[in-house]
Order: structure tokens, then sequence, then C-alpha cells
């Protein structure tokens, strides 16, 4: 068990109830080999949306409620109690905590999955920032240190930012990094939002995909313009069941869009394909499990990462024309948190305004 050296206050905007923040002061406990960091940078997360709207089901909120939200960003380190870290260090800020962490014991002596040597996302006891566990939105949070990821003099933060949504798609995509790499693959991305566009690039500058094996099917033609460095398609304008076969499928639509492009991605995958889904549903999705059958098709899902792909995506972010291709996403103004009051406007905003680009909070704390 770590040893618990200090507490420190930390004003946090806590969400109360669906469209409700309010500021309130909360006791933190600094352990040995814990951090503080003062959030600088943060995005908005559709996950953080659903929370905010009341999209979630009333027990998942009756369960997770109040917290602070956002588990996407980035700050500098204001206490540390381990060497390793320097007082004004950026980092980025893991979100995920396993609870063989937050309670200072070995990994094996945590749960079932931790025992199996599974990765630190797959903790059956894990806590997870802004959901049902106090994210981003407080100006002093404490993690224990491995979940302090330095930056790179040379990242800028605008792109340091996007991590925590980099790493979900590295940490997605990585299984598969030989079938990737291999010439003859061929490879289509469901989804013209944020999630589909990180992971297509992400895919081009990190696995090395080219245009002729990279597909993008989307539904809005402005969102896939942006999308260069891929082949892009229409799905209301392809016949999916006489077009050329894929032979990994990627869903990142996610909610009421997920049938669709899952029941698409299985009739283009080829027999012994791969099915990826990244897209987040919060209702049972109905899909073609006789043709999953019929071609043996690999399904596996994930929405989470860990500490090791935040240094793999941390490297992946030397290349320039990868940042470059994020920049994409990145608004051309942030918005500045002063207050509860201005968060719960960011929040009202991003909920009745979806724009294709990413929210960026810019926290001013007193």
């Amino acid at each position: 068990m770590a040893r618990t050296l200090h507490s420190v206050s930390s004003k946090t905007y806590q969400l109360l109830q669906p469209g409700k923040i309010q500021e309130n002061v909360q006791k933190k406990d600094i352990k040995a080999g814990y951090v503080v960091i003062e959030p600088t940078l943060a995005s908005i997360c559709h996950a953080d949306i659903r929370y905010y709207a009341g999209l979630r089901k009333p027990e998942a909120l009756a369960k997770k409620l109040p917290m602070a939200l956002l588990h996407e960003g980035i700050g500098t380190i204001v206490e540390s109690n381990d060497s390793e870290f320097q007082f004004g260090q950026r980092v980025v800020i893991v979100p995920n905590l396993p609870n063989y962490l937050l309670k200072g014991n070995e990994k094996e002596a945590c749960c079932n999955s931790c025992r199996k040597g599974n990765p630190d996302n797959y903790c059956e006891k894990s806590s997870f920032m802004g959901s049902g566990y106090d994210g981003i939105a407080q100006h002093r949070v404490v993690v224990p240190s491995s979940c302090a990821i330095p930056i790179p003099e040379h990242i800028p933060d605008e792109i340091a930012v996007l991590s925590e949504l980099c790493t979900v798609s590295y940490h997605a995509l990585h299984p598969l990094k030989g079938t990737l790499n291999a010439n003859s693959t061929r490879i289509a991305v469901f989804g013209d939002g944020p999630v589909g566009y990180l992971t297509a690039a992400m895919l081009r500058f990190l696995f090395g995909v080219d245009y002729s094996r990279l597909l993008v099917f989307g539904a809005i033609p402005e969102k896939l313009s942006h999308f260069t460095f891929a082949t892009c398609q229409l799905v209301h304008e392809v016949d999916f069941k006489k077009t050329n076969g894929i032979d990994v499928a990627i869903d990142c639509t996610g909610g009421i869009f997920s049938e669709s492009a899952i029941n698409q991605a299985i009739n283009l995958l080829y027999p012994g394909g791969s099915l990826i889904l990244m897209g987040v549903s919060e209702d049972r999705v109905p899909i073609n499990t006789r043709d999953i059958l019929e071609k043996g098709i690999s399904l596996y899902g994930s929405s989470r990462s860990s500490v090791p792909d935040y240094h793999a995506v941390m490297e992946a972010f030397e290349n320039l024309n990868y940042q470059h291709a994020l920049k994409e996403i990145i608004p051309d103004h942030y918005t500045s948190i002063y207050s509860a009051h201005d968060f719960q406007n960011a929040m009202n905003d991003a909920s009745n305004h979806k724009g294709w680009k990413k929210t960026i909070l810019d926290f001013k704390w007193s």
C-alpha cells in the first residue's frame, strides 16, 4: 500500500447532474511516487458530451455522478515525489488508472486480467478519469508518476493534447502491425469524424499505409475533404456487395451508425479478414454473424489505451508530416476557461454545435 505523504486542495469543476456544473474543492491525497499536475489544455470527447447532455442511461449517470469531466489533456508538474519529474515539466495525463497503481500493489495481486499480464486498460478494477472518477477539469490532478508522460521539447502543446485519442487508435491497430505493413493489405476506415480521421492518419503516417491501400468511407463530403492522404468514398454511393474487398476494416462511427458501418464492413471483408470496433454505442448493435462465421472474420474491440501506447505515440509525433495532418483537426481558437461557468458554457456549446474539429479548452487557473 502506497504511503500517503500529505494532501492538496483541488478546485474541481464537477458535473452534478446533466447540464449542471459546480465548482467544489476536493482534498487529494499525495502518495509516495505520485505527481501533482496543473492541467493546461484539454479537449472535449463525445463521451464527455454524453454525460453532460444526459445521453447515458439513468443508472449509469446515478452511478458515475458527481464527477469532474475530461480525460484528454496535458499539464505541467507542480509537485513531484519522483526524481524523474521536475517542477514545470510538461506532461500528458494518462486517464486510465489501474487499481494496482492506485493501491501501491504488485500487478499480479490486482485482478485476473492483471495476473494474466494483459495491458493495464483491461484491469478489472481500474478507474478512468471522467467516468466515475474525477477527470481533468480540476486545477490539481494527482496521479502515480507512471501516468504522467513527459512531452519532448519539440512537440507542441497542440499536438500533445491529442495524445489520448491517438493512443486509442494505436492500441487498436498495433496488434495487426504485420498485416498493416504488408503491401498487399487493403484497409478501410468507416467514419469521417475525429476518431476516423486520427485512426486513418495513424495508418498513413505511423504504419505506412499509402493512399492506394487506405480507404475511408464517410457520409459528409466536407469532412472527407480533410482525408487528403486516403482514398475516400461516400457511403451512400457505394454498393458494398460489389465493391473490391478489403483485408482489415475499422469501425470508427459509433452510436446509431454502427449497425450499418459494421455490416458494410462485413460485406467488404475478404475471408480471414479482421474487423476492429472502435465506435462506442449505448445500445446493442445487430450484426451479420452468418457472414462472420462463413468468412472466418476475426473481430475485436478497443476503446482505451495504456502507458506503453503513449510512449509509442510520442515517438510517432516526431514525424512532421504526421504533425501537419493532426493540425487539421485543431481549431483556430481555443476556449479559455476561467471558472465553472465558463466550463459549463463550453460544454453547452460543444453539445449543441458538434463541429468536425476538436474543442480545445485552455485552463486559466487563478
